[in-house]
């Protein structure tokens, strides 16, 4: 009776995160829904039902450098770790093959959260497609009444043409923010943003194929960008969700600071 009570549980935790949990994810969710299971059970319900998580595959280069372009340092140097929000961003784009042509799919990720800040789709890759995600960073931002201040956040990408080109700059340096640019090739030089995009071809792309337009990727990105920021567990931050993460920070930090000043 317990293994099919259970059964039902885990079903629907994988059914509710787009069927791409494993069992340390779904065996986590249970304990945050209050559900006291092992994880060497809900590995084998999880067996007896016959799911098992998302498995990664190969991934696709998409960013091409321009030699001629003048390019920012590299102000990372793989250290993806931050100690609040707006401090570092990582930013990259992939692309999706829909019946109508190719899409490509831009992100901008706050490292200290892991949060997705800001996203675009567009069917060219052109300098715009990077901005637009850029400009949407910014807007959320200011939206929640966290906005970066000058001088303070470095925005890292690899050296694709789209991340040295004088628009960018010149909206980095409007804003008041350091630009950043990994080594020519490197993977690991923007490691967590390749990380992101894993996710995003892994849990989205692949199962959701195929593909038919534009608007068909731009509603399925919002829709999970929603679940991966305020639902999906990230086992690098705690097993919490982003913004969850970045509520803590902020009351901590406010509580922090009543206490210092009474």
């Amino acid at each position: 009776m317990r293994d099919t009570e259970l059964k039902a549980l885990i079903h629907e935790v994988f059914t509710t995160n787009y069927r791409v949990y494993g069992a340390r994810k779904i065996w986590r969710e249970l304990s945050r829904q209050g559900h006291d299971v092992a994880r060497c059970t809900v590995e084998r319900l999880m067996r007896e039902l016959g799911i098992t998580g998302a498995d990664r595959g190969k991934k696709v280069i998409t960013t091409l450098p321009d030699p001629s372009a003048a390019r920012a340092p590299d102000l990372v140097d793989r250290n993806f770790v931050a100690t609040a929000p707006n401090r570092c961003r990582v930013a990259d784009f992939t692309h999706i093959t829909t019946w109508a042509g190719v899409v490509y799919a831009a992100f901008v990720v706050d490292t200290f959260s892991r949060r997705i800040v800001g996203w675009s789709a567009a069917t060219s890759k052109e300098t715009r497609l990077v901005l637009d995600a850029l400009e949407m960073a910014l807007w959320q931002r200011d939206r929640d009444g966290y906005p970066h201040q000058r001088g303070e956040l470095i925005h890292h990408s690899d050296a694709g043409s789209q991340y040295t080109s004088f628009r960018l700059a010149e909206h980095l340096d409007a804003a008041g923010i350091a630009a950043s640019i990994g080594s020519v090739g490197d993977a690991y030089d923007n490691a967590l943003m390749e990380s992101t995009i894993g996710l995003f071809k892994t849990e989205l792309i692949k199962p959701g194929r195929p593909w038919k337009t534009l608007s068909h990727v731009e509603l399925a990105t919002a829709e999970w960008v929603d679940w991966y920021n305020h639902r999906r567990l990230h086992g690098e931050i705690g097993h919490i969700p982003p913004v969850e993460y970045e509520a803590n920070h902020y009351r901590s930090t406010t509580k922090h600071q009543i206490t210092a000043n009474t």
